[in-house]
């Protein structure tokens, strides 16, 4: 992807973790469809939870307690929200989202980092550039470390990090902004790479002055929905980003 004046690599850079540096989007898709499947049956005999649309839409980059709250209400389903400390099942949202926790702890292992992840956050090690990942997910820190992405990292801002720290979940844009004062920037000078809807959202609503949509879709079919979304450009993967729009090797 090129252009006639291809813009300067951002002064830091901000990437979600699963489905932009970890293929990691997928095995959450269906660890929620296990969880949510066994509960729309139970309750309500609905059709099953669609593990690419609805994904997108109600659960991707979300917390795990808000994505089942939006899903479930997008359903017409009004559950308690219950308590943290509640069981896997489908009595509360909280036990609902202890499902799919359950469901993404038996599949931890295949996790692994994209092909593109780890030659993308060199050059931009190679450029000076800090790189921060951002997760609302625990177990983001360790499966970067397993994928070896850590070490090309300047800094991991989890679902840990946000808990103890009190910060919502996208779309509100205060993961990325903790993210780009850790790395000492502020967000007009800094880059949001994302996948998803709501943290294409929480990237505009921040105010960075790049928000990236990666859509690694085969048919490129997400693309219309990040646009839309406010992604101010549109790639495949991290290195037409890096070393086409940001021009590192031209």
């Amino acid at each position: 992807m090129t252009g006639p004046a291809a813009p300067r690599p951002p002064h830091a850079v901000v990437l979600d973790t699963d489905g932009v540096l970890l293929d990691s989007a997928s095995v959450h898709a269906a660890a929620w469809k296990t969880a949510f499947d066994a509960c729309l049956d139970v309750l309500d005999g609905q059709a099953p939870f669609d593990a690419d649309a609805e994904y997108r839409r109600f659960v991707d980059g979300r917390p795990r307690y808000d994505g089942a709250a939006a899903f479930l209400a997008s359903r017409g389903l009004d559950l308690r929200p219950g308590e943290p400390s509640d069981p896997p099942g489908c009595g509360t949202v909280w036990a609902v989202a202890a499902r799919k926790e359950q469901a993404f702890q038996d599949v931890l292992h295949t996790v692994t980092g994209f092909d593109d992840a780890a030659e993308a956050l060199a050059d931009l090690r190679s450029l000076g550039v800090p790189r921060a990942a951002v997760s609302a997910s625990r177990h983001a820190r360790d499966l970067l470390a397993a994928a070896g992405l850590d070490r090309l990292l300047t800094a991991v801002v989890d679902g840990t990090d946000s808990a103890r720290l009190g910060l919502p979940g996208k779309p509100d844009p205060a993961l990325f902004l903790h993210a780009a004062g850790v790395l000492g920037t502020g967000p007009g000078d800094t880059a949001v790479v994302e996948d998803a809807l709501a943290g294409v959202r929480a990237g505009r609503r921040g105010g960075f002055g790049v928000v990236a949509g990666i859509d690694r879709t085969p048919d490129r079919h997400a693309g219309p929905a990040l646009r839309e979304a406010g992604a101010t450009l549109i790639v495949p993967d991290l290195t037409t980003l890096v070393r086409s729009v940001w021009g590192e090797r031209g």
